[in-house]
């Protein structure tokens, strides 16, 4: 029998779907399919592993996942009434026995009739038991297949969790694209202040496997604001089979947890996609003073939190640590306070680069957005300078959306490395003339992208003119002369 693969799992979990709609939103579609796609992963790999053991089977020490007979999937199969509190439960024992599972599985509530009746769960179980969909690492046609398989799930109902669930997804093109411009390397501290379902820590260890590196010898850390969101972002890591990432719950404005003695932790890369134009982002903390001194160039309006954002970010990179963030284009030129923290940043030489996107990425969003790379240590080339890409013709069309493909990715970030000045696609620009636009970093004003105006032929508009000036003479003398035989004119 061959493999599992994703392209055999895709519409097995969308069939999971079907049998959810009408009875929950589709928001929420992904929480309870993933929980039941994590749990059997567990179970079916406990179950190949226990074949192995040699001593006790029941002996924790034996397994990576100790699994407890509550929730074993033979168990859960067995359950015909009160099947969301068997399921329940058998997260708690998970967690219990598994401490690194603490808090990963039991915020994803089963048992509640409102939502989910026995009907529906027998019918999720059954369809989740079907021959072939073993999820055993042995039946796996690769290993981070079941990570993949949740980013599919992601960006399937992507747009009904933006509206109704307060979640931002970001196009796996555009991940790629950012994280190929930030090239982690091995042995370094990466952290996503607001890391959602904690996709794009997860591509840069793609990235290090793509470059035929040790993509797990990397440090991963991330805070998470929404506690389901943060459950998933826990299990999708797991899956990708990182185990030993750090990833806190709570509002990273208020309250970072990443924090050593008192103290932010420092990254040698800092990547996220906060919420664009954040409206509440604890500014009240910040006027009155923030204990971490994040708001060194100053604190913005009420109306977005864009350049707090940054602020956060760059007071946790190290003395050489660099940055990316996916922002809203209004972030490059909008005035007032965020002028005046744009303006400071600017003065003291840390924006690397700035890439303008293509319009209709992200599925909530019809804005184009912008990627802004900031550096604390800039290569000779760079200093004073911004590096400018205008990539907004740079995608695939599509129905609903625009799409980022390897091709653009690669033309993009092979550009940005190589800082190749391209007539109406990139610049090197001084500081000196951004400061005479009043810091505005608006990729137009620096890339031109007018058509270019057709140069004028002198020479042979002046002989058409002569030609057209010659056929009208003698068009007249023609019309004066039938006038002349009509006895109109003498």
């Amino acid at each position: 029998m061959s493999k599992l693969d994703l392209d055999k799992l895709k519409p097995f979990l969308l069939s999971a779907a079907n049998i959810l709609r009408g009875s929950i939103d589709s928001a929420e579609y992904k929480h309870y399919i993933f929980g039941l796609l994590f749990l059997k992963r567990l179970s079916d790999q406990f179950d190949d592993e226990r074949k192995e053991v040699k001593g006790n089977p029941e002996d924790p020490d034996n397994y990576q996942f100790f699994v407890p007979q509550r929730a074993r999937w033979s168990s859960i199969r067995k359950v015909s009434e009160g099947i969301g509190n068997a399921i329940d439960k058998g997260f708690e024992a998970l967690e219990e026995d598994n401490p690194i599972l603490e808090g990963v599985l039991t915020p994803i509530q089963y048992e509640d009739p409102r939502k989910l009746n026995d009907e529906a769960l027998n019918k999720l179980i059954v369809h989740f038991s079907k021959e072939g969909y073993n999820l055993a690492n042995s039946n796996l046609a690769e290993p981070d297949i079941l990570g993949r398989a949740y980013e599919y799930l992601i960006a399937e109902f992507a747009d009904d969790a933006g509206k109704k669930g307060g979640e931002f997804y970001t196009p796996n093109g555009v991940v790629r694209l950012l994280v190929r411009i930030l090239k982690p390397e091995e042995g370094i501290r990466i952290c996503d202040p607001a890391c959602g379902s904690g996709g794009m820590l997860i591509e840069c260890t793609h990235y290090l496997k793509e470059q035929d590196k040790n993509h797990m010898n990397i440090s991963l850390f991330g805070q998470e604001k929404n506690l389901n969101t943060w459950a998933i972002a826990k299990m999708n890591l797991l899956l990708h089979g990182i185990l030993d990432a750090r990833i806190e719950r709570g509002d990273t404005m208020s309250e970072p947890k990443l924090v050593e003695d008192s103290f932010l932790m420092l990254f040698d890369i800092v990547i996220a996609n906060p919420m664009w134009n954040q409206k509440e982002w604890s500014r009240e903390l910040f006027e009155a003073g923030d204990p971490y001194g994040r708001a060194k160039y100053g604190v913005p309006s009420k109306s977005s939190g864009d350049w707090m954002w940054i602020q956060h970010m760059l007071a946790t990179l190290k003395f050489d640590g660099r940055l990316g963030v996916v922002l809203d284009n209004g972030a490059l030129f909008r005035g007032a306070k965020e002028g005046k923290i744009r303006k400071g940043i600017i003065e003291d030489d840390l924006i690397e680069g700035i890439i303008a996107l293509p319009a209709n990425l992200f599925m909530n969003t019809g804005s184009p957005g912008c990627l802004i790379i900031l550096n604390k240590q800039k290569d000779k080339i760079l200093r004073n300078k911004i590096f400018f890409i205008h990539a907004e013709n740079e995608y695939e069309e599509g129905k609903a959306q625009n799409f980022l493909r390897e091709p653009h990715i690669n033309k993009i970030a092979e550009t940005y490395h190589k800082k190749n000045v391209k007539e109406k696609f990139s610049d090197l620009i001084d500081i000196e003339e951004i400061k005479e636009n009043d810091y505005n970093l608006n990729v137009s004003r620096y890339v031109d992208i007018l058509p270019e105006e057709e140069l004028i032929d002198l020479e042979q508009v002046l002989k058409s003119l002569t030609e057209i000036k010659q056929e009208r003479e003698k068009l007249e003398e023609e019309f004066h002369k039938n006038m002349v035989e009509l006895g109109y004119e003498k």
